[in-house]
């Protein structure tokens, strides 16, 4: 007889590395392949024979309107890209490079939430609390609306919650717990899943919103597997050059708001400060006279943020070349160079191509891939582009420049900026306010046009391609 006929939970053993699961011991894992680091499961016997209620569904109208409460939490720029503030019972993953600020953008929102007749909690376990008091007073926040206990188990960091009732608690971080009940070393895939169920139950159950720290892995991943992200109710992402100051929050997941906002932060001695408006903040008058340097306006969320593209390219004598990118994805840049090699029939092949995007921002969406494009052409025929234009537009693998979302908001962003000249993609160029000067373009040859034919800005037929010389401009 086996031990699911006799009543009880089937035999499961957990690898301690990965956390992939046999219903037998085996010497070597089937996932991670290492050896000796399955051991078995704690599991919960079966209530016998016990029977459970009915299930009853309900209309959606019963439920109600579905309206969240939200509590500010005094920072413009969190309240923004968590939709209008915390929300009761919600879990929430801060996740970062280790150094780029997590623990302190954690500290200053619970000094910000709670209040001396309600704190926020602090679970540390990276620090102790006096370390934790150190940092509090060099960031303002050394009194008594924040408390903090020592704690790295999951127990008693539930245990804390549920006693205080805080309105934040903060776990920093979710490497650092460990559940007893589970197999596997603190910061294992196993063990961070289980901690996660926990204070994910924890939180629905005492309606408490709770704030999980947590560090990338090697391979790019917040607090271990993807599927951690899953469990959660919204994942925001900081990141940022750790040598800058300029700090983004990025919304990678938010249930009860919109996914994709973006927040602005300086990194100074007294802790986070906010950037209400971007400004100039990521750039450089200096830079926009160089070859390879192209102006662009990014749309993430509801803002829009004017970006330097720089490019470099250099000539190798080997068979070997790179592609290598800042703020930039690779695999778009690869495209892009190949792109400009098959329709702009640029000599790219025995050059090693640089990309980089000015003041630490990572560029992600499809709309800055024109601006990108430019950049490295400017930079192989040594051509200027002109300081007071942008470059807005998606580029397709035929060399076609495709439309954009949120044309409108990147060119009121510009015209804030002083900037009156556009390049965009053909059939947007009515969406441009009038003090905005638009030069709208179907493909990289026109936009190529515009880079060497622009007011201001030298000729460089030196090493321009003779059939893009003698093509007619097609812009007035």
């Amino acid at each position: 007889m086996n031990s699911a006929s006799r009543g009880q939970a089937p035999r499961a053993f957990v690898c301690r590395s990965c956390g992939w699961t046999s219903p037998k011991w085996q010497g070597r894992c089937g996932g991670c392949e290492e050896w000796n680091t399955l051991a078995e499961a704690a599991g919960r016997p079966r209530t016998g024979g016990g029977t459970r209620p009915p299930l009853r569904a309900v209309p959606l109208g019963e439920v109600g309107t579905g309206h969240a409460t939200r509590r500010a939490t005094g920072m413009g720029e969190m309240d923004r890209v968590l939709g209008g503030g915390l929300v009761e019972g919600s879990l929430i993953l801060l996740g970062g490079d280790p150094g780029i600020g997590k623990s302190t953008l954690a500290l200053q929102l619970g000094h910000g939430v709670g209040s001396a007749d309600a704190p926020a909690l602090y679970c540390a376990g990276e620090e102790s609390p006096g370390q934790l008091a150190l940092r509090a007073a060099r960031l303002g926040c050394l009194d008594d609306r924040v408390v903090v206990v020592g704690e790295t188990t999951v127990a008693g960091c539930v245990e804390a919650i549920t006693t205080l009732r805080p309105p934040l608690a903060i776990v920093d971080s979710v490497q650092t717990l460990h559940d007893q009940d589970v197999p596997g070393h603190p910061g294992s895939p196993s063990q961070v899943r289980a901690a996660v169920a926990r204070l994910m139950e924890c939180a629905k159950e005492s309606g408490v919103p709770i704030l999980l720290v947590g560090h990338v892995t090697k391979d790019g991943a917040i607090a271990g597997p993807r599927t951690l992200e899953h469990m959660v109710d919204v994942v925001l992402f900081l990141e940022g050059d750790r040598h800058g100051e300029n700090r983004l929050l990025r919304g990678l997941k938010n249930r009860f708001g919109p996914a994709s906002e973006l927040g602005l932060f300086r990194l100074a001695e007294g802790g986070m400060l906010e950037i209400g408006s971007a400004g100039r903040a990521f750039l450089d008058e200096q830079s926009l006279s160089i070859p390879g340097n192209v102006l662009t306006v990014t749309s993430e969320g509801s803002r829009a943020l004017v970006v330097e593209v720089q490019a470099l390219t250099v000539p190798v004598g080997h068979a070997m070349t790179r592609r290598t990118a800042w703020g930039f994805d690779p695999a778009r840049l690869n495209l892009l160079v190949a792109v400009l090699q098959r329709r702009a029939r640029l000599p790219l092949g025995q050059r090693d191509v640089f990309l980089n995007c000015a003041g630490g921002v990572r560029l992600v969406e499809p709309g800055v891939d024109l601006a990108a494009a430019l950049a490295v052409w400017g930079a192989e025929t040594n051509a200027g582009w002109d300081p007071g234009t942008v470059a807005i537009g998606e580029v397709g693998l035929g060399g076609e420049v495709r439309r954009v979302r949120c044309l409108e908001a990147r060119l009121a962003e510009a015209a804030a900026l002083g900037i009156r000249r556009a390049v965009v993609p053909a059939g947007q160029e009515e969406q441009a306010p009038p003090s905005m000067e638009c030069h709208p373009v179907s493909d990289l040859q026109g936009a190529a046009r515009l880079l060497v034919a622009l007011p201001g800005r030298p000729r460089a037929a030196r090493r321009m391609p003779s059939w893009l010389l003698e093509a007619p401009e097609t812009v007035a």
